[in-house]
């Protein structure tokens, strides 16, 4: 009954040849090959840049009798093989006639770019890509059974220690890992690290947690990739988002962009509790907008894309001011990706042979065609009218969701920092048992009727009792180590092992004297996170806690942060950070490699299934024959012409792809796609697939355009700057259009003011930066200064960077006073984004202390 708990041994491996590291290093080797412009988030290491050959010299036999492919080390040789293949082809590249894997070079390809007619639902929406699809058909089929999780740390462990090194021999601290360079005054080898593996920090140690391969540390201080100008700031002073993170949502934490009024309202609310990350929320639109509602599922196998799944529906708009019987149609596209293209586009915004605003509609090909052109619809079939094909379209869209989650906990003793010392705790010490009380409820497992994650809830063979807790409508279920069945005789604790080593998230509990905790430690392939909780004065009034946290590489970033230098001490706040915190381990360590190609398969079975066993022979645009019939004996009709700007009333997003300006980054341009919906402003880095900003549309008090360029004011007065290629200035004037009606922000005003015989500018500042009083026909006012206006610029420092004192100092010195602001509403209060009024109140802006005369 055991057997499939045997340990698992390290793979034993030749040591690396003499001169690897000069054909890794050679100065004179060819330049790689260009990154795809969007690639989704890949792997870390072992990917296979494939040639799509499969004859026996590309696997070559080890002495161990398996091949190089089943080790996971093919990668390694076969960039050899690639870079001397290279050199004899006169530097041609490979070719990657079967896709490539998800990180694999192709210098011809383009990112698919959505039409702007197309309104989007969700983030994830606005990063779908047709063209990379394509290319990346059959990535899930090529991946490697290489080390994953804590397994790739520890077998990387194991085989550096397995052989002795020289130094014209290193040895390779991973399979996958080729950085290790020598320290040429040291016969000692030293990984050699990669700043762009992860952020500042990523890579160092502390009192809790030792750093080794394939994973990167969180220690404290370092807030989410955020790339607005006040991060360049936030970053130097080391502070990341911390101190402002209440004016906004978590990146991370922004999905659905369509927000319906009656949750608008209750956004402050929302922002009390720690966002929840890395959920796709917007998978819930089927269910949502289509199941239960008149509409059309379309399934068919297309040349490039695979199997591939439509649904459609046309709704009335009720709201629609001047305009009469308007129609949108909600569409959801779905490829072998995992990205998926949902929103609607107006029937006004489609060119079409049809009549917009009458009771037939359109022809959904002609929807298709405008929103997806290069879409082969001729695959396409009506799906069969039965329950078993809403079924599994929503298992489809809905797979990646779930409100369960299972955690895992190991008490770590003083001295202890082994797996097997953890497993071997016997009982819970006292401080132990206070954590576990503030960390959840202990339950009784028979009977038990909610999420148990696996465990007895019948016979008690798991134990008697767990520990069950619930946040923000999610269930944890907790793998307790000291409350799973302990064998005597058995010092790997299979029994605890098996439960434990297969969650993906980890709680580390160390008592005082603890040693600092590292993943090589472990032997597992699921578990990706670990959360180290380091107790002091245990069972005092001065109790409190410190957290650590170390992921896999290929796990992105997630919250809430961990303040730097921080313990915490309030046991309500701190268990609302770690639940946080756990719940958005496991959510974030599903995009990694492993996870990721997992959902990709289970993705494409769904699909195939469908195409192949749910479909009708009606095809897609027989929708359009009658009208065709029709006018049969009449002149064939031209399509009439879409109206122009028809979605830019819309309350989802419409996106533009820009280069954005990271000030996190020391001003570098990033290609983005910026968002615009009635609820969010934010922009997606298209390069990493992931949000790199985001504010309220109610935060938003202005903005500076410019012909090919355009700064967005927003809180009190932070900003972003994106530009546009030549050529695409109207694209400028859409986003100005856009946040007129949408915010209550407006257009920036330029001033150069004038002193008066006295030296003074005649005006008044507040404390946030709004001008407080005008002097009556001084020279301010004639320059059109009027009270409430916002200084946002200062002699081109920007204002939100200042104390009050600082601007007070620099209006008074400079000869020349230029200022940039933001001008009030009409009857004459500050323009001020919705949470700055209520956080900050009438008496810090109108207090006494808030008035300077200049």
């Amino acid at each position: 009954m055991l057997s499939q708990f045997h340990q698992e041994r390290p793979d034993q491996r030749s040591s690396a040849p003499i001169h690897l590291g000069e054909l890794l290093h050679a100065p004179d080797s060819p330049p790689s090959a260009p990154l795809p412009s969007a690639p989704s988030p890949g792997p870390t290491g072992g990917e296979v840049i494939g040639t799509g050959r499969k004859d026996g010299a590309e696997r070559v036999r080890k002495k161990s009798g398996g091949t190089e492919s089943s080790l996971g080390t093919s990668s390694l040789f076969r960039k050899l093989r690639s870079s001397s293949r290279n050199e004899l082809d006169g530097g041609k590249g490979e070719t990657t006639e079967d896709g490539g894997g998800r990180g694999s070079a192709d210098a011809s390809y383009k990112p698919w770019v959505c039409p702007k007619s197309f309104v989007h639902f969700d983030a994830q929406s606005i990063l779908f890509d047709l063209h990379e699809a394509a290319a990346q058909r059959g990535y899930a089929a090529q991946r490697r059974n290489t080390a994953t999780g804590a397994s790739a740390a520890s077998v990387s462990l194991s085989v550096s220690r397995s052989s002795a090194p020289t130094v014209n021999d290193p040895v390779y601290s991973s399979i996958e890992d080729l950085t290790l360079s020598l320290d040429p005054s040291s016969m000692t080898p030293s990984l050699g690290v990669d700043l762009m593996d992860g952020p500042h920090g990523a890579h160092s140690s502390s009192p809790l947690l030792l750093c080794c391969p394939h994973f990167l540390n969180e220690t404290g201080g370092h807030g989410e990739r955020n790339i607005s100008f006040l991060s360049s700031s936030a970053e130097r002073d080391g502070g990341g988002d911390g101190a402002r993170g209440w004016l906004r949502r978590s990146n991370a934490s922004v999905s659905v962009l369509e927000v319906p009024i009656e949750q608008q309202v209750t956004r402050l609310e929302r922002l009390k509790l720690y966002g929840i990350e890395h959920v796709d929320l917007g998978a819930r639109y089927y269910r949502d907008y289509f199941h239960g509602k008149e509409h059309s599922n379309y399934f068919g196998t297309e040349d490039k894309l695979g199997a591939v799944a439509v649904s459609i529906r046309r709704e009335k708009l009720e709201d629609t001011k001047d305009l009469k019987d308007q129609y949108q149609y909600r569409l959801i596209v779905r490829t072998s990706e995992l990205v998926t293209l949902r929103g609607s586009i107006l029937e006004d915004a489609v060119a079409s042979t049809g009549r917009h605003g009458t009771v037939r509609g359109l022809p959904l090909k002609e929807v298709l065609e405008q929103v997806v052109p290069e879409l082969n619809v001729s695959c396409l079939r009506l799906a069969l009218s039965t329950p078993k094909v809403t079924e599994q379209l929503l298992k489809l869209d809905e797979q990646g969701l779930s409100q369960k989650h299972k955690v895992g906990v190991l008490l770590c003793r003083a001295g202890q920092s082994t797996e097997e010392e953890m497993y071997n705790n016997e009982e819970a010490s006292p401080a132990f048992s206070a954590f576990l009380e503030l960390l959840g409820e202990q339950v009784l497992l028979k009977g038990f009727t909610k999420y148990a994650a696996q465990l007895d809830t019948k016979t008690d063979s798991t134990g008697t009792h767990s520990l069950y807790t619930t946040y923000q409508g999610y269930e944890v279920m907790f793998h307790v180590s000291t409350m799973l069945p302990y064998m005597p005789n058995n010092p790997q604790q299979l029994l605890r092992k098996r439960h434990i080593g297969n969650d993906i998230v980890t709680i580390i509990f160390q008592e005082p004297g603890a040693l600092p905790f590292t993943p090589q430690n472990i032997r597992s392939h699921f578990q990706h996170v670990f959360v180290i909780v380091r107790v002091h004065n245990p069972c005092s009034e001065g109790t409190c806690y410190s957290v650590a946290v170390t992921r896999m590489k290929d796990v992105p970033p997630f919250g809430p942060p961990i303040p730097s230098g921080v313990t915490f001490r309030d046991p309500e706040t701190f268990r609302n950070f770690l639940l946080a915190k756990v719940i958005n381990a496991e959510t974030a360590a599903h995009k990694s490699e492993k996870f990721h190609t997992m959902a990709t398969r289970t993705r494409q079975e769904y699909l195939r299934d469908l195409a192949e066993n749910y479909v009708s022979s009606t095809p897609l645009d027989s929708a359009g024959k009658l009208n065709n019939l029709i006018s049969l004996a009449s002149k064939k009709r031209e399509r009439s012409k879409a109206r122009e700007g028809a979605e830019l009333g819309a309350a989802g997003a419409v996106a533009w792809r820009v280069q954005a300006q990271d000030f996190s980054g020391g001003g570098t341009e990033l290609p983005c796609a910026l968002g615009l919906s009635a609820e969010y402003v934010l922009l997606t880095d298209c390069s990493t697939k992931e949000v790199v900003f985001n504010c309220f549309c109610a935060d938003v008090i202005g903005w500076t355009p410019e012909r090919l360029a355009l700064k967005i004011f927003y809180g009190r007065g932070d900003h972003i700057a994106v530009r546009v290629p030549e050529g695409c200035a109207p694209d400028i004037r859409e986003m100005v259009q856009r946040l007129k009606s949408l915010t209550v922000g407006c257009e920036t005003v330029d001033m150069t003011l004038r002193r008066n015989g006295l030296g003074q500018l005649g005006f008044h500042v507040r404390l946030d930066g709004t001008v407080a009083e005008v002097e009556e026909y001084g020279f301010a006012w004639q320059a059109g200064l009027r009270q409430g206006s916002r200084l946002v610029e200062i002699c081109k420092v920007a204002a939100v960077t200042l104390t009050h004192e600082q601007m007070i100092d620099l209006l008074r010195t400079s000869v020349t006073v230029k200022v940039v602001i933001i001008p009030p509403y009409e009857e004459g209060g500050p323009r001020r984004c919705v949470k700055m009024s209520l956080k900050l109140g009438p008496g810090i802006c109108r207090g006494k202390k808030g008035d300077h005369k200049k």
